[in-house]
């Protein structure tokens, strides 16, 4: 039951999915440190550490997720380290292991190796949801890739384009945020066993100076763990470098969801684009005729903290001093958790949009309308130069009817765009087609061929993926 009386972070208690919240829950970090410890355990008695026996194993393997927390924390206020609390409290449960546990280690062979395993678990879970937003905003970009809209430089009028493209631009940085991710998945290291200032000199020890099973313990917890490779060297942490890098690849999706979120606002603010609406959806507790994009605020609101979050995981990477110092771990904590769950938030937002997003057709159909026959001038002058006119005249003539008709929708708030009746009533224009002119379709360029080529070539090939990967029964 939540505490109405202490402060509850909104990450947690009102916005991320239930999925990443257990993943950077205590239960599953801990389990993961004492999964470590029985690789670790289990790798040092096949190279051949004799003191290290079956029984001990096998109460290890027992009790991976049993865990006291509060017996933990009476130990931590003993010994005012956490690592050490949970080492004396699977011992408890698996007495026969306890002079063993953490043999040869520091700390930072838990917390280290798990916080890469939770890091890639994270960008496991982000990028399934991910291809489900991909997914959405594709459907909505294909189903509109023809429809002309008025496109803008600068939030003026500017050429036309189509609803397609502009959701391809969109999804093109949700491609690019996919490919990073995945890189960082694939390729993540594991910082393997090192020892206290990363010369794995205890493990030399532990094995009488026997170099090649140190390099064969690494190997062997790495493989337990489920990575193919470690870092090359490390102090006694991993380089913090490497959460700067993951956590700002990880805030891209942040930068790619407010730009197309700040786009639907503005759209929807013109009119031309609905977010998703539920019946009894309140917009506003005095305005009742409201309709706010609240779900793009929201989406804009979290990504620009996301986008923010990086900036501590830098300052950290810059403050560590030689082999290591303990002012990372506080921010850490923090920092790392929040990444993964504000991320998870903004795409499970993202997802909500694009599936139930509504292009209001008759409206950006009006909007081009009004617009079309100044972007039809350019045509209009070469098709009246082909009939023999003068180009320098001609181009007077457009350029004196065309203000008037602004200046009149201006002044007098006229609804139409009356520059092809004016030009009609003008001899010089009198051999050029002027209606022919006036199909949007004429002025889109090459925008839905662009549109259709991308869907196909750079967004199918990761909807596959995920399809692949519910075939082989894994998560999508």
């Amino acid at each position: 039951m939540a505490d109405h009386d202490t402060f509850q972070h909104p990450l947690v208690g009102r916005y991320a999915a239930k999925e990443m919240r257990q993943l950077f829950g205590q239960q599953k970090r801990i389990g993961l440190w004492r999964r470590l410890w029985v690789a670790l355990a289990e790798s040092e008695q096949e190279l051949g550490l004799s003191q290290i026996t079956d029984a001990a194993l096998a109460e290890m393997r027992a009790h991976l997720d049993d865990i006291d927390f509060a017996k933990a924390a009476d130990y931590e206020k003993q010994f005012r380290h956490d690592v050490m609390a949970h080492v004396h409290t699977y011992g408890d449960v698996a007495p026969a292991a306890k002079a063993i546990i953490h043999l040869g280690a520091t700390s930072c062979y838990v917390t280290d190796n798990a916080e890469l395993i939770l890091m890639r678990e994270g960008l496991r879970m982000l990028l399934k949801r991910l291809r489900g937003v991909i997914a959405a905003f594709a459907e909505f970009a294909g189903k509109h890739a023809d429809l002309a809209c008025l496109g803008a430089t600068h939030f003026q009028v500017a050429q036309l384009t189509t609803v397609g493209k502009r959701a391809a631009m969109w999804l093109q940085d949700l491609v690019s945020d996919y490919v990073e991710l995945s890189r960082l998945e694939r390729e993540m290291p594991m910082r393997g066993v090192k020892g206290t200032t990363g010369t794995q000199a205890s493990f030399l020890e532990l094995f009488d100076g026997d170099a090649e099973k140190v390099k064969q313990l690494n190997r062997a917890v790495c493989k337990k763990m489920g990575f193919e490779k470690a870092f090359a060297v490390t102090g006694q942490t991993y380089p913090r470098k490497y959460d700067h890098q993951v956590l700002s690849t990880v805030a891209g999706i942040g930068v790619s969801a407010q730009k197309l979120a700040t786009d639907i606002r503005l759209l929807c603010g013109l009119g031309e684009l609905d977010e998703p609406f539920e019946e009894k959806q309140i917009g506003s507790s005095a305005m009742a005729y409201k309709r706010n994009p609240m779900r793009s605020e929201r989406c804009c609101a979290i990504a620009r903290y996301l986008i923010n979050l990086p900036a501590n995981a830098a300052s950290t990477a810059a403050e560590q001093w030689l082999e290591r110092t303990l002012d990372d771990s506080a921010n850490r904590r923090m920092s790392i958790p929040e990444t993964f769950l504000a991320a998870d938030v903004v795409l499970s937002i993202l997802h909500n949009i694009g599936s139930g997003l509504i292009a209001n057709q008759p409206v950006i159909a009006a909007r081009v309308k009004r617009e079309l026959p100044l972007m039809a001038t350019e045509k209009i002058i070469m098709q009246a130069v082909r009939a023999g006119g003068d180009r320098q005249e001609i181009h007077e003539a457009i350029r004196v009817h065309s203000h008037a008709a602004i200046k009149r929708m201006k002044t007098e708030g006229a609804p139409d765009n009356d520059l092809i009746d004016r030009l009609k009533g003008d001899a010089l224009f009198s051999k050029v087609g002027l209606d022919d002119l006036l199909d949007a379709s004429r002025f889109v360029g090459m925008a839905p061929q662009q549109t259709r080529e991308f869907l196909d070539e750079c967004v199918r090939p990761i909807l596959a993926e995920g399809e692949a990967l519910k075939g082989e029964g894994l998560s999508v």
